[in-house]
């Protein structure tokens, strides 16, 4: 049985590798072609908002389609206030359940305790949002916010933080509701990454003496902190891209009487989700094609922000070494 001499086989791998690198390089291209593609079809829908308003879109208050006035202001403060309340509440969550699950959990309970915390990505947003409406928003109500109503009456700053109705939807219903959401992606990340640390490193560190917190602190997370962050950024790009959860939930009130946390305001996904099939073509669709713009850019900016923290992370155990 004859078989191809050598130097054809090496024509032939080298041609297959050209081909290769040429395929992967055109993926990437392909996809930087179609972020280029989405911005600039951004621009150009949004163009007549941006030409009308400008970047006084970003602060004005006011939504009227009626009178053909829009502003984006409640719409962003409401996207950055429930995911900023996600986070705050996801990440010591998630951090604590990635750690029981790689240094404290028995063996029996690890894989099945894994695998519920996996299976909550996999509900649908719709049903989460059913579940904070009729269920948890009621709860919030009753057990959280009257009786902190009672006890901060009359309270400068406090009291203001936690008035208004007491319906269970607001930006605080839509917070929580979000971390719920997002923390299975976290921590199912972090419980990763913890996992690829070198058994070798942890055990030398409880040889020496280290405590689980130590162990943890000064060997897992120096060596798996590009992993957790990013974990974080994936929950926080889930919260600000959130819809319909967060539509059932956080009110669809285009106006901010005040800064409280019960308050019932808008966020981008939800204005998007809830006007815009219903939009007419002129400057109000162009108005809601900016607030995409915005969230566009939003998700751009933390990203941004990611890598210059992990940038400064390497540079500080640089300077540290």
């Amino acid at each position: 049985m004859s078989s191809s001499p050598p130097a054809q086989r090496s024509r032939s791998g080298a041609w297959f590798d050209v081909v290769f690198g040429w395929l992967a390089q055109g993926a990437a291209w392909v996809t930087l072609a179609l972020l280029a593609s989405i911005l600039m079809s951004l621009l150009v829908g949004a163009w007549p908002a941006i030409e009308r308003y400008g970047l006084g879109f970003l602060t004005s208050p006011v939504w009227d389609p009626v009178q053909e006035n829009f502003g984006g202001l409640v719409m962003i403060y409401g996207t950055l206030a429930t995911s900023i309340i996600a986070l705050l509440i996801a990440v010591p969550v998630s951090f604590g359940i990635a750690l029981f699950l790689t240094e404290m959990c028995p063996a029996w309970l690890k894989r099945p305790l894994g695998t519920a915390i996996e299976l909550l990505a996999a509900v649908p947003s719709i049903v989460y949002g059913m579940w904070g409406l009729l269920v948890f928003g009621p709860i919030l109500a009753t057990y959280v916010q009257q009786p902190l109503q009672r006890l901060l009456d009359g309270v400068p700053y406090l009291g203001a933080l936690v008035s208004g109705p007491p319906v269970g939807i607001g930006i605080l219903s839509a917070g929580i509701i979000l971390a719920i959401m997002i923390i299975p992606f976290i921590a199912a990340v972090m419980r990763d990454v913890f996992e690829v640390t070198p058994p070798l490193l942890k055990e030398s560190a409880y040889g020496l003496g280290s405590t689980t917190w130590e162990v943890v602190s000064k060997v897992v997370l120096p060596y798996t902190k590009t992993g957790v962050v990013g974990g974080i950024m994936l929950g926080l790009g889930r919260a600000l891209g959130e819809t319909m959860a967060v539509t059932f939930v956080i009110g669809n009130m285009n106006q901010l009487d005040s800064l409280s946390l019960f308050q019932a305001a808008n966020s981008i996904t939800s204005a998007l989700a809830n006007e815009f099939a219903e939009a007419s073509t002129g400057l109000h669709q162009a108005s809601l094609i900016y607030l995409g713009l915005v969230l566009f850019f939003i998700t751009f900016v933390v990203l941004s922000l990611s890598k210059l923290l992990l940038l400064q992370l390497k540079k500080n155990e640089g300077a540290k070494s």
